[in-house]
């Protein structure tokens, strides 16, 4: 299979639109991605031509992507591209998709706060409390009994400057 992968930086352009099909959760939205350059007869920076994607997310991440994406806010999507070009009524275009396989915000210009979402089901009883490194129980969170539980290692000790003599 050859694909293009691509990993385009830009801005959320549309509100994103999430949708209930058939094969799973489905989410879009455009993403505005813009040139810069020097000019240096100006001694500045200018921008140059903008280019839209139309970005296409599916199951778990289209969920995610549509709970934390807004318009205007900065974003790294990595995926597929798809070239399309079309006809209708006479007219005709290109357009510029992306099926994403990985999208997140672009912490070199902002913050964001990551929050981890169940991603298994399993029967009621076969749950076995995660704990922190600490040894406390973290409250809500639970892991099923077959699912491997790492332990972090303790931290090393932290020892005083001893005093000069």
């Amino acid at each position: 299979m050859n694909e293009t992968m691509v990993t385009i930086v830009g801005n959320v352009a549309t509100k994103p639109v999430f949708r209930e099909t058939p094969s799973g959760p489905m989410v879009r939205f455009r993403l505005a991605m813009t040139s810069r350059f020097f000019d240096r007869a100006a001694q500045n920076w200018r921008d140059g031509h903008t280019n839209f994607f139309t970005v296409w997310a599916w199951r778990s991440l289209a969920a995610n992507v549509a709970s934390s994406v807004s318009v205007g806010e900065p974003l790294l999507v990595r995926g597929r591209l798809k070239v399309r070009s079309e006809e209708r009524g006479g007219q005709s275009w290109t357009s510029a998709d992306i099926e994403a396989l990985a999208v997140g915000h672009d912490l070199s210009r902002g913050t964001s706060a990551f929050r981890r979402t169940s991603r298994v089901t399993v029967e009621p009883g076969a749950m076995a409390e995660r704990q922190d490194p600490s040894g406390q129980p973290d409250a809500g969170s639970q892991l099923p009994d077959n699912e491997p539980q790492f332990e972090l290692p303790a931290p090393a000790a932290v020892r005083e400057p001893e005093p000069a003599a």
